[in-house]
């Protein structure tokens, strides 16, 4: 079965054409600055990565597009729609409503849309690439997969804050946790690479990329992980703070005037590494030449970085009563050896040892602790479309 996977934003919708006979790539590309000019990028397997202006008003003409370029008598994939069996969604948030994917249904999108309180930037637009495939591939069968389902395993110990009891039980305030399709794909191939039983074996996954986040999986369940009611909790980011103490920003907004809007433009705009290095960039590469160059706020961004992945590291080691596995994954964890050894220079206590030849790899399967290391350290790249295809055929 061909599987077209959607990624839709608000103004962007990333796309693959996956066969799931041989989980190989057919074609993929992005579709950008919707409803205002617009473009297409689109790169067909073996072929020429082709960026075309298309006007784009909806999310409708953006699929439309997608579609033409599939079915293109030179350069697409697929002769006709009729070789695409199911298009596959990703949903950012389910709330507590979806602890798997979903085949989608008008009650399943009414369900989604109740959810849209919880990720406003996000549901809607997803809601918008669903509404566009169902109009243009009628018949076709569309699944929902969601960010947060893999964590829906989590304890109430894990994932009720210390506020008021109603305001969960009125508003659902809780931690639901994000880069779950990551965290699940990431630690089940790391179980596999490794040739252990999924459900009898304690992982952290180290999601590093300009969202972070980290997860504890406990014989194939998430129990706890880092982001919380939205992803800006947790692990300083890219442009997000990450975990503050909350009088900060009524601190800073009776200094500056700031009012709520304010306020979290701040916390998920120009915070994160970004606003420690001073505005040198929210990009490793760029503030890893900038603190080579001895620039003092990007060494400390980096240090700051590694160091809060590392305490969220040991608070999970002790969640779970001991670690097996520490998966690093993400465009951070894939590819930048430096962060991987100084996170892991802060846990020696659990046995950890690198091997500097290992750790040198970049965007590769492969075990970078050395063979005497009391915990394994991995580098597993992940592959949320993929994923997205298995959930879809599974359910199909």
């Amino acid at each position: 079965m061909n599987v077209l996977v959607i990624n839709c934003g608000s103004s962007s919708l990333k796309f693959q054409l996956i066969n799931s006979d041989t989980e190989a790539v057919l074609a993929k590309g992005l579709c950008e600055r919707i409803g205002i000019d617009g473009s297409l990028t689109y790169q067909p397997a073996g072929g020429e990565k082709v960026k075309s202006a298309k006007a784009m008003p909806t999310h409708t003409e953006a699929i439309q597009f997608v579609i033409d370029a599939l079915t293109d008598a030179q350069t697409g994939v697929v002769k006709s729609l009729d070789e695409i069996g199911a298009v596959g969604h990703r949903v950012v948030h389910g709330g507590e409503k979806f602890a798997s994917s979903v085949v989608i249904t008008e009650e399943v999108k009414a369900a989604i849309e109740e959810c849209n309180d919880l990720a406003p930037l996000h549901n809607p637009a997803n809601l918008i690439g669903i509404d566009a495939c169902e109009k243009l591939m009628p018949g076709t069968p569309q699944v929902a997969v969601f960010d947060t389902a893999f964590h829906q395993t989590m304890p109430e110990k894990a994932y009720m804050y210390g506020l008021p009891y109603r305001y969960y039980d009125e508003y659902k305030v809780r931690r639901y946790g994000f880069h779950g399709t990551s965290h699940s794909f990431v630690s089940k191939r790391a179980a596999e690479f490794l040739g252990v039983s999924y459900d009898a074996t304690k992982t952290i996954v180290c999601h590093l990329g300009n969202g972070a986040s980290v997860c504890a999986v406990l014989n194939g369940k998430s129990v706890d992980t880092s982001m919380g009611l939205t992803p800006l909790e947790g692990l300083v980011m890219g442009t997000r703070s990450g975990d503050i103490d909350p009088a900060i920003m009524e601190f800073i907004a009776k200094k500056e005037g700031l009012d709520i809007d304010g306020l979290m433009k701040v916390l998920n705009k120009e915070s994160g590494v970004y606003g420690l290095s001073d505005g040198v960039s929210s990009d490793f590469r760029d503030l890893s030449a900038a603190a080579e160059a001895g620039q003092k706020p990007a060494q400390i961004a980096l240090q700051v970085f590694a160091y809060k992945v590392a305490k969220y590291v040991g608070s999970y080691a002790a969640a779970m009563n001991g670690v097996d596995n520490i998966v690093f994954t993400a465009g951070i964890g894939e590819n930048d050896g430096a962060i991987r050894k100084e996170v892991c220079s802060y846990l020696g206590f659990l046995g950890i040892e690198i091997d500097d030849t290992a750790n040198a790899k970049r965007g590769e399967e492969v075990v970078i602790s050395t063979p005497d290391s009391k915990v394994k350290v991995l580098v597993i790249p992940t592959n949320e479309e993929l994923a997205i295809a298995r959930e879809t055929v599974a359910l199909l």
